[in-house]
């Protein structure tokens, strides 16, 4: 593998051997294995502290030399969560904190994909740590923290003077998005409190917060939303569904209920195929929602889909009896006069 002794020594946290070694003149301190890591690596890797410090004592090792995957030693130091090391090399100045590995990953993107806040508390301390610097797949660190629910994070990630809350990918998901998408309620409220926070973004599909809320049942995300006077309830996608056609079609009864008590909000929107929220319940076979659904005024229940079918005749079709019974028009009783 091409390491040396003071590479074992290190790496194996061996303080007396590493002292011996760096010791003598004629020692290589940053000398790499065939992988590209360097005994400070190692060390770094591992979390040897005393061995990190005394290989950073020296003028002729390079604290920021990466392996053959582009991994930095204060990278793989996040990584494994040694906070100790983190600290050393973010005390140095020739330490770059944001050096990406091979797939575009930071030391302040690892650190919150694995959720460690001490760590991510300390790179964001770092006045050069940009806090908005995207994977390759163009997702930013608060998008990361969004995502995955990370809620912490995302405050300290708010509490930076640098941070764009609104930055969205490739796609145009931002990261008020991924929260409520994923029914992250916590964070959802923090990103909300920034003025400049779109609450009715939508991606490249045209999908809002509240669409993908909506589809997922994620109700305590839906009502939020639901509370904003900058939220469109009707907001249709790219294939004209809205949320009341999603939650309708999946069968989310609470929060088909909490879009309805929108004053405007449209029951009978369809989709670009024809289909309105109530041939999407009836369709599935969701008989509490075609039940609410046919509880209003203003619902059209022969409103024919872009095949030309009723919320009937896919009822029937699927097979769903009680949805059924529900749609038949009442027979009426005719008498023959005496």
């Amino acid at each position: 593998m091409g390491n040396t002794p003071l590479a074992w020594a290190a790496g194996n946290g061996h303080e007396e051997v590493v002292r011996e070694l760096l010791g003598r003149d004629d020692i290589d301190p940053d000398k790499p294995g065939e992988d590209g890591q360097t005994p400070l690596w190692l060390a770094a890797c591992n979390g040897n502290e005393g061995v990190v410090k005394m290989l950073l004592g020296r003028d002729d090792v390079d604290p920021d030399k990466p392996d053959e995957n582009g991994l930095t030693p204060l990278l793989v130091a996040v990584r494994s969560k040694h906070e100790g090391v983190v600290k050393m090399l973010l005390e140095r100045d020739d330490v770059n904190p944001n050096k990406p590995g091979a797939n575009g990953e930071t030391p302040l993107l690892r650190a919150i994909w694995s959720g460690d806040q001490g760590v991510v508390k300390l790179l964001l301390g770092q006045d050069d740590v940009n806090p908005n610097k995207p994977d390759n797949g163009d997702q930013t660190p608060l998008w990361w923290a969004a995502h995955d629910g990370r809620g912490g994070i995302v405050e300290m990630l708010l509490g930076r003077d640098d941070i764009k809350p609104d930055e969205s990918n490739n796609w145009d998901q931002t990261s008020l998005w991924c929260a409520a998408c994923n029914g992250h309620e916590g964070v959802v409220k923090l990103l909300l409190r920034r003025g400049e926070v779109g609450p009715d973004k939508p991606n490249k599909d045209g999908q809002t917060p509240l669409y993908f809320a909506s589809w997922g049942g994620h109700e305590a995300v839906v009502k939020i939303l639901l509370g904003r006077d900058d939220v469109n309830p009707n907001k249709a996608d790219k294939d004209g569904r809205t949320p009341l056609y999603c939650s309708a079609s999946d069968g989310y009864k609470r929060v088909v209920e909490m879009l309805l008590g929108r004053g405007d909000i449209d029951p009978n929107k369809p989709s670009g195929d024809g289909q309105t929220p109530l041939l999407r319940a009836a369709r599935n076979g969701h008989e509490g929602i075609v039940k609410i659904l046919l509880g209003r005024d203003d619902i059209d229940p022969n409103k024919l889909d872009g095949q030309g079918q009723t919320p009937l005749w896919w009822a029937t079709e699927n097979g769903h009896a009680r949805v059924m019974a529900l749609l038949q028009p009442p027979t009426s009783t005719t008498h023959k006069p005496a």
